[in-house]
């Protein structure tokens, strides 16, 4: 079954306002009076179209002659192969004297704010210490931190350099970092003393030492202060304080030195939850492109927004949230617990500093509905022009919390891409209207369609999430596949020269897009094909029920032909999983969706496994229940959930 958005739209841009909008002003500029006129043109014509936004979006650097090599490849074609550029230069190019950089803070702990002629400095000076220590281009460096200024400071010194980033946030333990550190070999390793996490610290310096032992590679250990003035540093091998690293003379202007558009930035690594993850090479001219398109034109970031998205470093949206340098914002940075100071901490700190642009998960947002809060009441956000959601499908239920309790003149945008491309396939759009239980549209440049296992494209029904031709932000590859097998299975094996997302989606009569979740996470009782976030918007809807996880298992036992749908709850404190309880679940399941979708059994459990980034992972309990091993519960956020699937018995019976 499909659900399909109302025929009324929740949210219409203002005709007033509109053509304000730099979406809009990027129409008049290429001759296109409509959304879907440009988004055919950027994909028919993406050397004209990726020109275009370098000229629109002011890109710093030589872009040569030529925009596209082998145009008909994927993998292989080749973007800007004569142009010369620097990520990190774009993001500060508004020079030491524009003002406010940046804002953090950290729970209701510590509040800082950084000039940009302080980030300037914090750069350069970083980047003297790394030269000192031999890194150079190609090199790698790696942050085991939070999101703090500290960490923007080091990634951008060091991407300056030509040298690569990778990063991770400090909850990791001590092998998750190794696995994903230990395969691209760092010579630097930035790390934190603690952090606050529900107003209580948590010490790192015992994981820093364990983790800097068995890294040979590491030729030094840099570790900012954030629990404590002076950290102690006894036990870190080869360790320096960021204070201490400071005092090397040099000078206060960052160095950058431009490199090739497909020259490797960052690292990043897929969440590892089937095996050792996967470590994803990005490039520098990819990602500023792609990141300059999806802010300044699909998000409508301006030069003094203030651009906030509720992140750790471990996840994609960080790099996707500093990049709002290059558009001319001010980054709104945030470490701790979402809901700190009785769950408003976030809109605290939206309505303190005027936030214009707010970014988080779709379940923060159902979990901020669960708890009641109506922000848009007991806070002033009259600055806030448009809220992201990503992470999962944010059901229709969710939408309408967002305008009914946070404000109704607000551009809600649905997110949906991935670590594969650090950028979005479908997203927002300030020209578009916002349909309920929808995102907005396809974005400019990425020629995505809907297809049927046959590889025939589908309208207005599920299939699965594919895009047909090359964009700049493609990975360059996978790092240690020298014959690129690993990374050519990962995309292109299920349609040839097709990338193939994983994403059971639907493109819908308004061209937007639907996803239903992954398409691996696929429920197939009787061969009919089910996303899991159909269910999940109906379960969640109840209040004793404050989040669900749902596998197909195989049935009968032994055997792989056929399947069950086992729906798994975390209820309310208070709440049972009785019999008259399983029957409103039930319920409400059977008459919102099919017979088909009503689970064979329902089981209660304390916790749902999710990883560092807040997804939940279907896939990880479904080898639990079929008595599989899970590869890698490093990846997970509270691996401890798992004993509560591997202690239910009667899903045997």
């Amino acid at each position: 079954m499909s659900y399909a958005s109302d025929a009324t739209p929740l949210w219409t841009p203002n005709p007033a306002t509109v053509g304000d909008t730099r979406m809009a002003q990027f129409m008049q500029a290429t001759g296109h009076g409509r959304y879907g006129e440009l988004w055919q043109w950027s994909v028919d014509a993406p050397a004209a179209f990726w020109t275009e936004v370098w000229r629109f979006c002011g890109v710093l650097g030589e872009r040569g002659e030529t925009v596209l090599e082998d145009g008909d490849r994927m993998p292989g074609a080749r973007w800007f192969p004569q142009a010369r550029l620097n990520y990190a230069e774009n993001l500060l190019r508004r020079g030491p004297d524009a003002g406010e950089a940046l804002v953090f803070r950290g729970e209701n702990k510590v509040e800082r704010r950084w000039t940009h002629a302080e980030l300037h400095a914090e750069v350069a000076r970083f980047q003297q210490f790394l030269i000192a220590a031999g890194v150079g281009v190609g090199d790698r460096v790696a942050g085991y931190l939070p999101n703090l200024p500290e960490t923007l400071a080091a990634m951008l010194a060091t991407t300056a350099l030509g040298a690569i980033w990778s990063s991770a946030s400090p909850d990791f333990g001590v092998q998750g970092v190794l696995d994903r550190f230990g395969q691209i070999e760092p010579k630097v390793l930035v790390c934190v003393d603690g952090y606050w996490y529900n107003g209580k610290p948590v010490d790192c310096l015992a994981k820093n030492a364990e983790v800097a032992a068995r890294m040979p590679s590491l030729r030094h250990t840099v570790v900012v202060p954030y629990l404590n003035a002076t950290p102690v540093l006894d036990g870190i091998a080869n360790a320096v304080g960021w204070q201490q690293m400071l005092t090397v003379d040099g000078p206060k202007t960052p160095i950058f030195k431009r490199v090739a558009f497909d020259h490797p930035l960052f690292i990043m690594f897929s969440s590892g939850t089937t095996g050792v993850p996967k470590c994803i090479v990005h490039c520098h001219g990819g990602v500023l492109l792609q990141h300059l398109k999806e802010h300044v034109l699909h998000s409508d970031v301006r030069p003094g927004d203030r651009l906030f998205y509720f992140t750790t470093c471990g996840w994609m949206m960080w790099n996707w949230l500093v990049s709002g340098l290059a558009a001319g914002a001010t980054l709104l940075l945030y470490d701790g617990s979402p809901f700190a100071a009785g769950g408003a901490v976030l809109f605290d700190y939206a309505a303190a500093e005027k936030m214009t642009h707010f970014g988080t998960s779709a379940k923060f947002i159902d979990a901020a509905a669960k708890l009641g809060l109506t922000p848009g009441r007991t806070h002033d956000l009259a600055a806030l022009r448009a809220m992201f959601s990503t992470g999962s499908p944010l059901s229709p239920e969710g939408f309408d919390w967002v305008y009914r309790e946070i404000k109704q003149d607000i551009l809600l945008a649905s997110i949906s891409g991935g670590t594969d491309i650090v950028s979005c396939f479908v997203l927002g759009n300030p020209v578009l209207p916002v349909y309920r239980g929808e995102i907005q549209c396809r974005g400019l440049g990425m020629a995505v369609e809907v297809f049927d296992e046959d590889g025939s494209p589908l309208r207005g029904a599920k299939g699965e999430l594919v895009c047909t031709r090359p964009f700049p932000a493609m990975p360059v590859g996978f790092w240690n596949d020298a014959d690129g097998s690993k990374y050519r299975a990962a995309y292109f094996e299920r349609f040839p020269n097709i990338w193939c997302h994983g994403d059971f989606s639907e493109l819908t009569a308004h061209d937007g897009m639907i996803i239903y979740g992954r398409s691996d996470a696929t429920l197939n009782p009787g061969g009919v094909r089910i996303g899991t976030a159909e269910i999940y918007r109906q379960v969640e809807q109840l209040p004793e029920v404050l989040e669900a996880l749902v596998i197909g298992q195989d049935w009968p036992p032994g055997r792989n032909d056929d399947v069950r749908v086992v729906l798994f709850v975390k209820l309310a404190e208070g709440a049972v999983l009785d019999a008259a309880l399983v029957d409103r679940i039930k319920r409400q399941i059977r008459d919102n969706t099919t017979p088909r979708h009503v689970p064979a059994r329902i089981v209660q459990v304390q916790d749902i496994p999710r990883t560092k980034s807040g997804k939940i992972v279907e896939l990880a309990v479904r080898n639990v229940v079929h008595d599989r091993p899970v590869k890698n519960v490093e990846a997970l956020a509270n691996p401890e959930a798992l004993d509560c699937f591997r202690a239910r018995a009667e899903l045997a019976d």
